[in-house]
């Protein structure tokens, strides 16, 4: 109300409180539904779980609140710079005298929200290395116990069992049934993968869906669902969707198989042909065995020709640097030189450099090539150096 004071009469007088109420009432009553289409500026994640940001155009701010409430639903992260349309209601904070937008729905402008999720979060786990072909197993060719994480209803699991059962019916299948749409679907698919790795003897896993909308296939493309093919010891065939439809859990798997009905002929190899590859192998052997055993007979002489020319090469070789290293030891040894008419002389077992330390009646050993004598020194005759 305004004030009544009478020094005032005739003067219409609000307080602050006054007047910022008037003005919430009035704009939350003119705009109590709205759809605002900028660019999203400053964005900020509390810890509370509130975003608070700012929708710009090229000439105007408006600040908005977007409350934990809200937005727990959002599948794609909001950036800076990002063209959006917000759905809300315009109100005025009385604590900052502003008004905004309190945000009930963000949608991408241009693009579905949920195929910017999908790129946002396909672009993030490529740079982590998920997709990485380095990290993938191989399939085995043969395995003796498949584990099926797929809703336990679908025509996809009846697709994959008359499958399996025509081509190799004495496979065991172990079926992880779990929800493959809507609400907690992802948790279920992670945690379905995560027990069948604590299980023992699964060869290999297969996890399936059929057809439909990329909403009803969001399971697929939950992070929570890449991560756990990620970190799965047991390769992992993803089958989800039709041939043209792409999941996250299709890049991140170890093979991706187009149809959940292409995944079963994938996994487990015809058992008629096998039986007709071993049995075309037995005829083969059967008719050409001591063709068989001539031809390997040849190839082990010509291996042996090869490894006898080889050692007789390797000794020749041997012998050569040999008889090399001893002319080289040779021209090296002191004996060597006693044959051009040198000798080697010691006293009291010390060889003689010089006639220093030594005296008459002193007993001597010369050697000379041959032979040594013993003599006994009668005369030291000193010379000076020149």
């Amino acid at each position: 109300m305004p004030s009544a004071n009478p020094v005032d009469a005739g003067r219409l007088i609000y307080t602050v409180t006054q007047i910022t109420k008037e003005v919430k009432l009035v704009l939350e009553s003119a705009f109590p539904q709205v759809w605002i289409e900028g660019e999203i500026s400053n964005f900020k994640l509390h810890s509370s779980g509130h975003m608070y940001f700012a929708l710009k155009d090229a000439e105007s701010v408006l600040n908005c609140a977007f409350f934990k409430g809200s937005n727990q639903g959002l599948k794609f992260q909001i950036k800076d710079g990002m063209k959006v349309l917000c759905f809300g209601r315009i109100g005025f904070y009385n604590k900052t005298g502003q008004s905004q937008l309190y945000v009930d729905k963000v949608e991408p402008r241009g693009v579905g929200d949920l195929q910017l999720a999908f790129e946002q979060l396909k672009e993030r786990l490529q740079k982590e290395g998920l997709f990485d072909e380095a990290h993938k197993k191989p399939i085995p060719m043969l395995p003796s116990k498949i584990g099926i994480v797929t809703s336990p209803t679908g025509a996809a699991i009846r697709d994959i069992l008359h499958i399996l059962k025509r081509r190799f019916n004495d496979i065991e299948v172990l079926i992880y049934p779990v929800k493959v749409q809507g609400s907690g679907a992802a948790g279920e698919i992670a945690e379905a993968i995560n027990g069948l790795n604590r299980m023992k003897g699964i060869d290999v896993l297969i996890l399936a869906r059929g057809g439909g909308s990329l909403e009803d296939l969001w399971a697929f493309n939950e992070e929570e669902t890449a991560r756990a093919i990620y970190d799965s010891n047991i390769p992992v065939i993803s089958a989800v969707g039709h041939e043209i439809d792409y999941t996250i859990a299709d890049f991140v798997a170890d093979m991706r198989a187009p149809t959940p009905s292409a995944a079963a002929e994938l996994v487990i190899a015809n058992k008629e042909d096998l039986a007709d590859k071993l049995e075309s192998l037995v005829r083969i052997l059967r008719k050409y065995p001591l063709e068989a055993v001539e031809r390997y007979s040849q190839e082990i002489d010509d291996l042996r020709r090869r490894m006898d020319s080889h050692i007789d090469h390797a000794i020749e070789m041997g012998t050569e640097q040999l008889n090399s290293l001893v002319g080289m030891l040779d021209a090296l040894s002191p004996l060597a030189i006693l044959k051009r008419g040198y000798s080697i002389t010691q006293a009291r077992g010390k060889l003689l450099r010089d006639v220093k330390g030594i005296k008459t009646g002193d007993i001597i050993e010369t050697r000379l090539a041959g032979g040594r004598l013993t003599s006994e020194v009668k005369e030291i005759v000193k010379e000076e150096a020149r």
